[in-house]
């Protein structure tokens, strides 16, 4: 082979080893790149798909779910929600055999489409009727919440407990409930 065929040779070769390393670099990265990319987008929404479907699944164990707790909130005007928890006391309060020395309500502006009655409530009895009265509380259909409970001794045989608590009710605004 001649020098000058030998020359022109090697710089075919040359010229097609660049060409190939340009074509990796400007086409075959990007190409692996954006697949790597597209192939991760489709299984993020393949595993969104599949948490809709859970949801799909679940969706009247939810709506009948809320709809109770619509319905178990507290009464849409305020003298009525205050009236209806102070009346829920007292009777708890009978039934547990406790003393309510005071209930203090206040009202809560949360957000815009609810609020919350925040009830500070002091009493005393004896264990079984404490205890009687917190299970009346948590057993309630009545959207109320126990933020805070304080258990103390008021004699010295522990015989007599004081409680107190701090709970909140749950009231749903007039856009919300008028929506559904």
């Amino acid at each position: 082979m001649s020098a000058n065929n030998r020359q022109q040779l090697l710089t075919f070769v040359a010229i097609g080893a660049v060409a190939l390393w340009v074509a990796d670099t400007l086409v075959r990265e990007p190409l692996v790149k954006s697949w790597k990319t597209r192939s991760a987008r489709i299984l993020e929404l393949r595993r969104s798909v599949a948490r809709g479907e859970q949801v799909l699944e679940r969706e009247q164990a939810v709506r009948s779910r809320w709809s109770g707790m619509q319905t178990n909130t507290l009464a849409s005007e305020r003298s009525g929600a205050q009236s209806e928890i102070l009346k829920t006391f007292d009777r708890w309060a009978q039934d547990s055999r406790i003393n309510v020395n005071s209930i203090k309500p206040q009202w809560k502006r949360n957000a815009d489409d609810y609020m919350t009655l925040e009830c500070r409530v002091d009493a005393y009895g004896s264990m079984s009727g404490v205890v009687h009265f917190l299970h009346h509380i948590e057993k309630d259909h009545l959207a109320l919440r126990v933020e805070s409970v304080e258990i103390g001794t008021r004699d010295t045989t522990g015989q007599q407990l004081s409680l107190g608590l701090l709970v909140s009710g749950l009231r749903l605004g007039e856009s919300e409930e008028g929506a559904r």
